[in-house]
C-alpha cells in the first residue's frame, strides 16, 4: 500500500463561541509514527477526530496525500481509528469483530477469510478467533481492535489513547508491539496520548499541544533537550526553571549570574535559537536544567570547573525506584535533583546542608518565566 502524508494547514475549529483548535499547522510524513501529546483539554483528541472526519474545521485545509479532505465524510476516507474503549461488539466473536468492516464493504467471502486470517496472525490471536470480547484480557481486546482496523487496509491509522486502560507492565509490552506492528506495515500513524513516556518511546516525531495551539514539533530528543518554551520544558519531562541575569555576552560565550554562585560562562553553541531579547546584559532570564543533570555533595569540590555550585538545604525526598528525587531550597529558589539509586546508598535527610552542582553544559537559557 502506498504511504501517504497527512498535513494540517491553518486548521481552526470552534464549538459555538469557544475556539478549540487555533491555526494548527503540522505535517506527518508518509509512514511516520507521529504523536499528539498534551494535557486534557489541549485539543489533541479533537484534532484526531477531525482527521478521521468526525469533526470539520471552521477554516483551513486537511491534506491527505496532497488532497484536501476537510469536508469529506468519514466513510469516504480510507482511515482506520482505534478508540480508547476499543468499541468491540460484545455479542460477536473475535473473528466476526475483525471481519465486520469487510462484510460491510461487501467483499467476496474468500477475500474476507484471507484478510481476517492474516490480521489474526499479525496480532497473534489466531487461536482465539472463536472467543468473545468478555473472554479476553485488556491487551487481547486491544489487539482485536487493532486487527479490526488494520484488516480494512487504511492509508492512515489513528490511535486515540489505546493504552490508557491497561496496567503499567501491559502498557509497556503493548506499546512495543504496537510500534513493531506499525514498522512492519509501514502505515502512517497518528497517536494521541497525554503520557509523555508513551509518546517519547514510540514516536518518530511529536507535536505538543496546549489550549488548542501547537507549542512545538520535533523528535522526542529535540523536544526534551531544546524545548521552545516553559510549557514544553515542563510537560516533556521535569525542568528546573531558575532566575538568572545576563552579565556579559560575546561571540562565543554568555555569562550569567545564578543565585550565590560565581559568574557562569555558557557556550552560545549549546543554546538552540536563543531569543535576541535574552542577549542584553542586565536582562533577567530563565536558566533551565533537568533534575538528572544536578549533583549533590556535602560541599562543593574545589577543583570543579564543569558545574555551577550553589549551597542549599534538603527539604524532602522521594524514593522512586530507579532514583531518589530531592527537593532542595537554595536561597529563594527550589531545585529538584534526581540521583540514581544504588543498594545500600544512604539518603540525604531532610534539613541536611548540601552543595548543589548544576552541569553547565546542560543549562538552557530562555526568556524569563512569568509564573
Amino acid at each position: 500500500m502506498k504511504k501517504v502524508s497527512v498535513e494540517c494547514r491553518n486548521i481552526c475549529l470552534s464549538y459555538g463561541s469557544t475556539d478549540v483548535l487555533k491555526d494548527i499547522n503540522l505535517k506527518v510524513e508518509p509512514g511516520e509514527f507521529f504523536a499528539l501529546l498534551g494535557p486534557s483539554g489541549s485539543g489533541k483528541s479533537t484534532l484526531l477526530r477531525l482527521i478521521a472526519g468526525f469533526n470539520h474545521p471552521r477554516q483551513g485545509q486537511l491534506l491527505i496525500d496532497g488532497k484536501d479532505f476537510a469536508q469529506v465524510p468519514p466513510w469516504d476516507r480510507n482511515i482506520g481509528m482505534v478508540f480508547q474503549s476499543y468499541a468491540l461488539w460484545p455479542h460477536m466473536t473475535v473473528w466476526d469483530n475483525i471481519a465486520f468492516g469487510l462484510v460491510e464493504r461487501r467483499l467476496p467471502r474468500a477475500q474476507i477469510k484471507q484478510r481476517v486470517e492474516a490480521a489474526l496472525d499479525l496480532v497473534g490471536l489466531s487461536a482465539m478467533a472463536g472467543r468473545r470480547p468478555n473472554q479476553l484480557s485488556g491487551g487481547q481486546q486491544q489487539r482485536v481492535a487493532l486487527a479490526r482496523t488494520i484488516v480494512i487496509e487504511p492509508q492512515v491509522l489513528l490511535l486515540d489513547e489505546p493504552l490508557s486502560n491497561l496496567d503499567k507492565n501491559l502498557r509497556i509490552q503493548m506499546r512495543q508491539e504496537l510500534l513493531s506492528l506499525q514498522r512492519r506495515l509501514g502505515i502512517t500513524t497518528i497517536f494521541v496520548t497525554h503520557d509523555q513516556e508513551e509518546a517519547m518511546t514510540t514516536a518518530d516525531r511529536m507535536a505538543i499541544l496546549n489550549h488548542g495551539t501547537v507549542q512545538q514539533i520535533g523528535t522526542p530528543t529535540a523536544l526534551f533537550d531544546f524545548p521552545d518554551n516553559h510549557f514544553v520544558a515542563n510537560f516533556v519531562g521535569s525542568m528546573n526553571i531558575l532566575h538568572a541575569k545576563i552579565r556579559d555576552v560575546d561571540a562565543n560565550t554568555i555569562t550569567i549570574g545564578l543565585g550565590q554562585s560565581p559568574s557562569i560562562c555558557i557556550s552560545r553553541h549549546q543554546q538552540a535559537d536563543i531569543p535576541t531579547s535574552c542577549l542584553t546584559p542586565g536582562t533577567t532570564v530563565s536558566a533551565n536544567c533537568r533534575p538528572h543533570h544536578i549533583r549533590i555533595e556535602r560541599q562543593a569540590p574545589v577543583d570543579s570547573v564543569d558545574r555551577a555550585w550553589i549551597s542549599g538545604t534538603v527539604q524532602s525526598s522521594e524514593f522512586l525506584g530507579e532514583f531518589t528525587r530531592y527537593s532542595i531550597q537554595t536561597g529563594s529558589e527550589r531545585i529538584t535533583a534526581d540521583h540514581p539509586h544504588r543498594a545500600g546508598q544512604s539518603v540525604w535527610p531532610d534539613g541536611a546542608s548540601v552543595a548543589v552542582g548544576i552541569d553547565i553544559q546542560q543549562i538552557r537559557i530562555m526568556e524569563a518565566s512569568h509564573d
